[in-house]
């Protein structure tokens, strides 16, 4: 799916992120003229007017930020966990099929303790859900393990295909 938003990104300063491996500049560049569309919007029916490329960049950075703070747990706990099919299939379009297996086991857990895991808690009882499905601490190690090489594969899938993220 084409994008109907284009955000102008200076190319220069994207390349030079990119010839210099600075995935993190790169990154930001990248999402930041989502976010702040999102953030304007405030809607996520936003995402519905990116390609696929951009979907997977904007949805990711939720992921990791949420992930690197507290876990699956606190990502799934924060609403977050309807990004997932996406994610998988768009993971799997970059060459990361491996990340996205891990997205596939954390679904599989959700799944099948969605009445744990899909209700709203208290502080006390979200605490309690890291005891109760210790299952996430070898998935979440298993996301620090890919996180960066998926990050890469991303982002080079963005400086190949820059036409469906910037003008």
């Amino acid at each position: 799916m084409a994008s109907s938003y284009l955000p102008e990104i200076n190319k220069h300063e994207l390349n030079t992120a990119f010839t210099q491996s600075d995935y993190d500049r790169l990154y930001e560049l990248l999402a930041e003229p989502l976010h702040k569309e999102l953030y304007q919007r405030q809607t996520f029916e936003f995402m519905d007017e990116l390609s696929a490329g951009q979907q997977l960049l904007l949805a990711y950075d939720y992921l990791r930020t949420q992930v690197i703070q507290g876990g699956f747990i606190q990502f799934i706990q924060n609403g977050y966990v309807g990004l997932l099919p996406s994610l998988i299939e768009q993971l799997t379009m970059v060459g990361a099929g491996d990340m996205g297996q891990v997205l596939d086991d954390v679904l599989k857990v959700y799944v099948l303790n969605i009445d744990q895991l899909g209700r709203q808690t208290t502080v006390e009882e979200f605490a309690g859900l890291y005891e109760e499905f210790k299952e996430f601490e070898a998935i979440d190690k298993r996301f620090a393990t890919l996180n960066l090489d998926t990050e890469k594969k991303m982002l080079h899938y963005a400086m190949t295909h820059l036409a469906d993220f910037t003008t």
